[in-house]
């Protein structure tokens, strides 16, 4: 029924009022305009008709997403040409060439007069009923009296063809079949625009027309079911798109089209191949949709892409190259703000991780923490899925921290999956998960931290998922597995057999469960074979051992060659022959675990930390069993530790990447005993030195001089020094970031530069004179140590006790101390401090018996076997410098102050070590051959002393002889030196930091502490803040020459990772100070001064005549000021302090 809405009541214009006049009408827009088929248009236009031959259009404008359209055109009438008013309003389905007239939306026919009647207003024209919803269209219209000539411009013939009476009926039949539900019409429907499509060959510039709207006609059968045959549609809609190829006004609609047919032959047919094509389709399709489109409505709506999404996301997991591409593609499709965003987030970084699972690569990892990360983050609280994305995230974090060993991604895993559980409580359809996987985050923290509890909890929380996946449940074998690994893990802790039966029953349980084909069925077969090794070590029952080493053989067969979980398989097998071996004794087999210890230290796509720990139960096995390749097996170790703290970014992270491995402490000295034993000699120093100084290579290798470099090759010196200072700024940033995401972003970026900077190392090395560039030096490189005298290195291992003896030239000499053990060294040390600390509440004058007794053991059971090869065999000078390289338990006994405190018969005194030499330490003979070259570059000297005797709030007591030690100093500089003096209120930490960087003598007094526990944070006590070890490595001073460091525990090591050279006086030579001063115990201030005063006039005396200040007489300066001062300062006191460097 024809509604017409009048917006005001106007005076009636009849038909004859305008007999010779002209009625100007303005399409202005439309609402409301549903399309009878359902059909996404193309465009809306206007159509009427101006007598019985023509027939005015609109322009065609493109639908909004509100189904309305604006035109604003305008058409001159004559109402003698037609004798009513009738208007069309159309659906064309083509942009650039409409076949036939397209799809009646509404029609309606009034007589001039109703028209007339509306005004010269704009008013609403409302159309009959479709789906509901009545269209219509705001016109304008006014008499005018004369034709504008718009008749013509805008005209259209009524004259048509056939195939466009065809497509029109066509057209007509498939809406009264959608809105009519009967088959015969999709029949007819089918039938004419098979028609049109038989008269429009692929030469036809209609055909594309013509296959869509078969093709649309098909698609709505099947969707309906009344039709079957849907690949033959597809095939329409693709030779559409073929002709409609990209910058077609029709190339989109014919996207659209296709997407829809793709993703219901997938609605139906569960294809993967088309959901995946039609995601990769809408990835093109939605950029040219314009916003505010309909099609941009439909396109981006829940029936549009969402549904595609969904079909996606349903996709199982597949880690190729286009499964990874597909993800990143629907990720795309789904902008910050969009609902299915998290979801989409979380399938990607679950891609990713399962190729990392594949592979190994930490780019992967790190790639699904940040979108789990991201995914997390778009869940507020009490979202539906939360519990789903915090599982999965702690999962990655989890897998990052078994593959880099970061204790950050453990704590945050174990916080996250805590978090998850609460949000799953008793009768949640998900709790088994999270019950499964903390029990795994928690044996992991056992297994770094040793608290018993988190076994206890793992257990119980596995038997608990373990009641929630009853037989039959997909998952039970997966808990099976785990609860017996926690038991299997109690066991090797407390050694209670009946946790190690119930584990084997379990395992053998799980495995039973599991299909030959399961992904994770290596995994039992590994954990299964370690438990029956076990076993057999208890009853030595040879089934079990055998078993054990066809589980670990099946589980290789079961992986490929380059899947990361074959360094475990290597692992277990090695030691299932390791288990036969030590029962059996065949050769045979300590020579199979060997090489099975190999293949797992040296698989290339696990983590470094897995690795590291093979390589060490490699040597382990290789010493008890006294094999060959013990030797191989520490290179591999570390290598592998080098290459493992070179990924991390910060000073402090690598020392705590080191400090993880608890054997790995040991390695440097018990690698050089085995070379010892080889009689290697050259290759002991060596190891000794690659263990012992990765942390400092580490932080130098930024800082390696490359003057030869630039004159070789000066673009590729640029390169190099750009990239480093790139990656040091990286590494200082990282340090101050505890966000968890942002420190992801950064590591990830250090790692893009570190992979830079190692290519641009790689060409380097291609040059002939740089083959061994920033590579661990060999033997005659460290010689260069020895140039002012011979190196003594102590190696207290605990397969022997002993010294090499680096000379100036020649091999080195191995001088064995076999009175000594490492036992007896660990007694000695701990007497030492002792005796150390019950001087502190004698008088000066009371003799230090205790320290006598000890300093004679150092002399007789260690120094003199030395002194007596230095001096028959080197023929080394009296007062001549030696250089004393202490490891392990050597590095807390006062060596230089060894004293055998005997008299000859003639009444003369036995001469002590510091009678005979003059004796310096050094960290590193690398260490020590730095502050050689940084000779070279000299500069006129400018010393500055640095005192806080009066320190801030709660940082210790006041030292009452710090300004006084200061003036002193100040007295005793050269006149001809650059002096300066920060006390007080002006000795901060920013104030002293500039101070060494602006100088290059330094005196500092003030209070020192080592920090065990986190050596980098050792520091100097200033007013406000503490000046640490850190700050002072971060700073570069290559004309740093002297240092004096009037303060305690300065030259105190670290105990916790292989190189047990971090402390105060150490970081000041790496950062530049070629000769340092420090203190190995507290000082006491009072008597400190004597020593300074000695020092310094010994130091300087030959400035008198025109001399020059030299820092490499510190040793010498030092020796004679202890000799000097023995009257006035107590033996504990002139021990104290021991130069270091140059």
């Amino acid at each position: 029924m024809l509604r017409v809405v009048r917006r005001l009541f106007r005076p009636t214009i009849t038909r004859s009022s305008f007999a010779s006049q002209y009625i100007r009408l303005e399409i202005i827009s439309g609402k409301n305009l549903q399309v009878p088929s359902q059909r996404i248009p193309a465009g809306i236009y206007v159509s009427i008709d101006v007598d019985s031959k023509r027939r005015w259009k609109s322009a065609i404008k493109v639908l909004s997403s509100e189904k309305s359209v604006v035109w604003g055109n305008t058409v001159t009438l004559s109402s003698w040409g037609s004798p009513a008013f009738s208007m069309e309003i159309r659906a064309s389905y083509e942009v650039d060439r409409m076949l036939g007239n397209g799809e009646v939306i509404g029609k309606l026919k009034m007589s001039w007069d109703e028209l007339l009647d509306h005004g010269d207003e704009p008013f609403d024209l409302s159309f009959p009923s479709v789906r509901g919803v009545h269209p219509s269209l705001t016109l304008k219209l006014a008499v005018v009296h004369a034709c504008d000539n718009q008749i013509g411009a805008l005209s259209d013939s009524l004259v048509d063809c056939k195939i466009a009476r065809e497509t029109d009926a066509g057209h007509a039949r498939f809406a009264k079949y959608v809105t009519r539900e009967r088959v015969s019409h999709l029949k007819h429907a089918v039938r004419h625009f098979q028609l049109v499509l038989d008269q429009c060959p692929p030469s036809h510039p209609d055909h594309a027309t013509a296959l869509t709207n078969l093709a649309w006609a098909h698609l709505k059968g099947y969707i309906r079911n009344d039709l079957q045959d849907i690949d033959a549609t597809i095939s329409l809609f693709r030779d559409t798109l073929a002709l409609r190829p990209q910058r077609h006004p029709d190339h989109s609609l014919s996207l659209y089209n296709l997407t829809e047919a793709l993703t219901w032959r997938h609605n139906k047919k569960h294809t993967a191949a088309d959901i995946r094509e039609a995601a990769q389709l809408y990835h093109e399709l939605l950029p040219l949709c314009p916003e505010g489109t309909y099609l941009r409505s439909i396109a981006a709506g829940a029936n549009g892409v969402d549904s595609v999404i969904d079909g996606c996301n349903d996709l199982p997991i597949d880690t190729s190259d286009e499964g990874i591409h597909l993800r990143r593609v629907v990720l795309e499709l789904c902008p910050l703000g969009h609902q299915l965003r998290p979801r989409a987030l979380d399938e990607l970084a679950q891609a990713v991780e399962a190729r990392f699972d594949q592979h190994g690569s930490i780019d992967d990892l790190d790639t699904s923490i940040r979108l789990g990360r991201e995914a997390v983050s778009l869940c507020p609280k009490g979202h539906s899925d939360c519990d789903f994305y915090l599982n999965n995230l702690a999962t990655s974090l989890m897998s990052r921290f078994h593959h880099q060993g970061k204790p950050n991604d453990l704590d945050e895993a174990i916080s996250l999956h805590e978090e998850a559980l609460r949000l799953r409580p008793v009768g949640h359809e998900s709790r088994h998960f999270s019950l499964d996987n903390l029990g795994g985050a928690l044996i992991a923290r056992f297994h770094k931290c040793g608290d018993i509890d988190d076994i206890t909890r793992a257990i119980s929380l596995y038997r608990e998922a373990l009641t929630l996946r009853p037989p039959g449940h997909p998952r039970r074998d997966t808990t099976l597995n785990n609860l017996a690994l926690s038991l299997d893990t109690r066991y090797d802790k407390l050694d209670v057999s009946e946790d190690l039966n119930e584990a084997i029953d379990l395992y053998r349980e799980s495995l039973r469960l599991k299909r030959h084909d399961h992904p994770q069925r290596h995994v039992t077969l590994l954990n299964l074979s370690s438990v029956l090794c076990s076993h057999f070590t208890q009853t030595q029952e040879s089934e079990d051992v055998e078993e054990a080493i066809t589980l670990c053989q099946e589980s290789l067969a079961a992986l490929s060659s380059l899947h990361p979980a074959r360094c475990f398989s290597y692992m277990r097998l090695g030691k299932a022959y390791v288990s036969r071996y030590e029962i059996l004794h065949d050769p045979a087999d300590l020579s199979l675990a060997i090489e099975n210890f190999r293949l797992a230290s040296r698989h290339p796509t696990q983590g470094f930390p897995e690795r590291i720990k093979e390589a060490i139960d490699w040597v382990r096995q290789a010493e008890e069993h006294s094999h060959t390749s013990a030797l191989e097996a520490y290179n591999t170790c570390f290598d592998l530790l080098d290459g493992h703290l070179a990924t991390r970014s910060s000073t402090t992270s690598r020392r705590e990447a080191a400090s993880s491995f608890h054997y790995a402490r040991t390695l440097p000295v018990d690698a050089a005993s085995c070379a010892i034993r080889c009689d290697n000699l050259q290759h002991a120093v060596e190891l000794m030195e690659q263990g012992r100084g990765q942390q400092w290579s580490l932080a130098s290798r930024l800082r390696t001089p490359v003057e030869d470099l630039e004159l070789a090759n000066p673009q590729l010196a640029h390169n190099y020094l750009e990239l480093s200072k790139l990656i040091s700024n990286a590494a200082q940033s990282s340090a101050t970031i505890t966000d968890g995401a942002a420190a992801d972003l950064v590591a990830t970026e250090y790692r893009r530069l570190t992979r830079r900077w190692e290519a641009v190392v790689a060409e380097i090395r291609d040059l002939r004179a740089f083959s061994r560039f920033l590579l661990p030096p060999l033997y005659e490189d460290m010689q260069a140590a020895a140039r002012q005298g011979p190196v003594i290195i102590f190696i207290a291992s605990e397969y022997s006790c002993s010294a090499i003896i680096v000379p100036t030239s020649g091999d080195p000499h191995h001088v064995p101390l076999p009175s000594v053990a490492l036992a007896d060294l660990k007694i000695l040390k701990d007497r030492f401090t002792r005796a150390i600390r019950h001087t502190s509440t004698m008088g000066p004058k009371q003799p230090r018996n205790d320290l006598i007794v000890l300093l004679r053991t150092v002399w007789d059971a260690i120094m003199l076997p030395i002194v007596n090869v230095l001096q028959h065999d080197l023929k080394l000078k009296f007062h001549s410098r030696i250089w004393l390289c202490p490891t392990a338990a050597f590095t807390s006994i006062p060596l230089h102050a060894a004293h055998p405190f005997k008299t000859n018969a003639d009444g003369s005194k036995e001469p002590c070590l510091e009678d005979l030499y003059v004796c310096s330490y050094t960290p590193t003979l690398s260490a020590l051959v730095r502050s050689r070259q940084g000779m070279k570059r000299r500069v006129t000297p400018s010393f500055v002393t640095i005192g806080q005797g009066q320190p801030g709030g709660g940082k210790g007591k006041a030292l009452l002889a710090v300004d006084s030690e200061l003036e002193l100093v100040h007295k005793l500089i050269p006149a001809t030196a650059n002096r300066t003096t920060i006390s007080g209120d002006a000795a901060t930490r920013a104030g002293a930091l500039e101070a060494l960087q602006q100088n290059t003598w330094v005196h500092l007094a003030c209070h020192g502490k080592q920090d065990p526990a986190q050596p980098y944070d050792s520091h100097f006590v200033m007013k406000d803040e503490h000046l640490t070890l850190l700050d002072i490595m971060e700073r570069d001073i290559p004309h740093a020459e002297f240092a004096f460091l009037s303060a305690c525990h300065t030259a105190v090591g670290d105990e916790k990772t292989p190189d047990e050279v971090i402390h105060l006086a150490a970081g000041l030579q790496f950062s530049g100070f070629k000769s340092v001063v420090g203190t190995l115990w507290e000082v006491d201030d009072a008597v400190a001064k004597h020593v300074v005063k000695a020092f310094y006039e010994n130091m300087f005396e030959d400035l008198k005549d025109g001399g020059v200040m030299d820092c490499t007489k510190a040793a010498w300066a030092l020796n004679r000021a202890t000799h000097a001062v023995k009257t006035k300062v107590p033996l504990e006191q002139r021990m104290v302090f021991i130069h270091i460097g140059v």
